[in-house]
């Protein structure tokens, strides 16, 4: 209701320890130093979506973490973004009103949003030549 009245598009969510958990209807994560932050999945469903992008950091040389992290490392984030089966990978500008880092999509987000488009449509190639056998 607060994400709403403040005319957001998504809501971060808290776990019960008060750690980022994940968003309303996506998967969120953070950029800190050049590394990707997701939240663990204790308190979340791991997205398939949220899966690739994890394994994207890896084939790329991303360094990618799963840790419990507070609203302030989100705050001093260089960049966010939010994953989701419709959505893809969308980069976060503002959180609570703050800006994310320049306040629009960073390098790292780019980059990886440029890699997933690459692995959908690596997906429906594969996907048409084996409706053709």
């Amino acid at each position: 209701m607060q994400a709403h009245h403040a005319g957001a598009d998504e809501a971060l969510m808290l776990d019960p320890h008060g750690f980022v958990a994940t968003c309303n209807s996506t998967n969120f994560f953070i950029v800190r130093k050049g590394q990707v932050w997701a939240p663990t999945t204790k308190y979340q469903m791991p997205g398939i979506t949220r899966a690739n992008v994890l394994r994207l950091c890896r084939e790329q040389g991303i360094t990618a973490r799963e840790l419990d992290f507070s609203l302030t490392a989100v705050y001093g984030a260089e960049e966010a973004f939010v994953t989701g089966t419709f959505a893809g990978l969308i980069p976060v500008i503002s959180v609570d009103g703050r800006a994310v880092g320049r306040g629009a999509r960073g390098p790292v987000t780019e980059r990886l949003q440029e890699c997933y488009a690459t692995l959908m449509d690596e997906c429906v190639v594969r996907g048409r030549a084996a409706l053709r056998d």
